[in-house]
């Protein structure tokens, strides 16, 4: 009676209504993950885990199965291929981040869209430097590759330097890193509180050259509420629309900086005296907008694919192979 109740329970879930109506929901959360707010993990995990036990229950009760076994092989692929995406949607992450020249990456994102059981521990431990970029433009502006090098510790302790673009990432522990459109100027500080210790920072303005007149920023010094205005001002053409150019830093520039009613006029190396400390502008660096991906099972995924082709093919080719092709 307990084998009758299970036999009919599988029989229930490899049902092809039960396989429209997870396609249906399967459909309905993707339409949700790209138009809605949030991603929504869940409005694609659950129809997937669905179809998994939908095709589960299908390889298990069809004889079918058993008696081709190219059939069968198709079927345990697309079930591993159901699981992976499953198991993909739930373990992933996209984010953004920023570096300046010099900085080293600690393991922390700008923005982040990533599956609930994401392992967050590794990410913390990854770690790399980005050491400036050069990016060629032709006339009209338009963008060659990226070439940023990076430089990052391998397991024995030793110092590895690479190359990375827009389509050539640096894989740290599962994470692609991939360079962005997106880079501009950054104006470096080092701030002196009062009786604390000295910090230097950077300042990301706009990207350049899409905000080419927009080349300022509001951020707060730390440990303060004081709200500081920055811009960026140089007058020689960096990106010239009528002939082949490259990114660089300006060769004669100076920062604008407000702070409450006050404005002032900043070479590298002036400082500014306030009741809570100096703050000094060490200078201009560049910054570069990385693109962060992870999913382990991109490769599984590969793999089942073509375990499934395989199979797809040696079914039909034996199912049709047995009677002659003669007109």
């Amino acid at each position: 009676m307990h084998q009758s109740a299970l036999m009919s329970a599988a029989r229930a879930l490899a049902s092809l209504k039960l396989t429209l109506a997870a396609l249906v929901l399967l459909g309905a959360g993707i339409v949700y993950a790209y138009i809605g707010e949030e991603r929504g993990n869940l409005t694609l995990v659950l129809p997937l885990a669905l179809l998994s036990l939908n095709l589960i229950a299908a390889v298990a009760t069809h004889p079918a199965f058993r008696k081709w076994n190219a059939l069968l092989v198709f079927h345990l692929a697309l079930i591993a291929l159901v699981l992976l995406v499953t198991i993909g949607r739930l373990t992933y992450l996209r984010g953004t981040v920023e570096l300046a020249t010099g900085e080293e990456f600690a393991g922390h994102l700008l923005e982040t869209d990533a599956g609930i059981w994401h392992p967050w521990k590794s990410l913390e431990k990854v770690r790399f430097v980005n050491h400036g970029f050069t990016i060629g433009y032709a006339p009209e502006l338009l963008r060659d590759r990226t070439r940023n090098k990076v430089s990052y510790l391998n397991d024995d302790g030793s110092e590895h330097a690479m190359e990375i673009g827009d389509q050539t990432p640096l894989v740290l522990a599962g994470y692609r890193f991939y360079t962005t459109p997106n880079k501009g100027f950054a104006p470096t500080f080092l701030w002196r509180p009062a009786g604390g210790e000295p910090m230097l920072g950077t300042v990301h303005l706009p990207s350049y050259p899409i905000h080419e007149y927009r080349q300022a920023r509001e951020w707060q010094l730390p440990g303060t509420g004081i709200q500081v205005w920055t811009m960026l001002q140089f007058d020689e053409i960096i990106l010239d629309p009528k002939a082949p150019s490259e990114f660089r830093l300006p060769k004669e520039h100076k920062v604008i900086v407000r702070i409450g009613a006050k404005r002032y006029e900043l070479q590298p190396g002036q400082a500014i005296d306030l009741p809570e400390g100096r703050l000094v502008y060490d200078g201009l660096r560049s910054w570069m907008g990385y693109s962060v991906f992870y999913d382990w099972t991109i490769h599984w995924l590969l793999a089942a694919s073509a375990v499934l082709i395989g199979a797809l093919g040696w079914h039909f080719w034996r199912k049709f192979s047995a009677k002659p092709w003669n007109p």
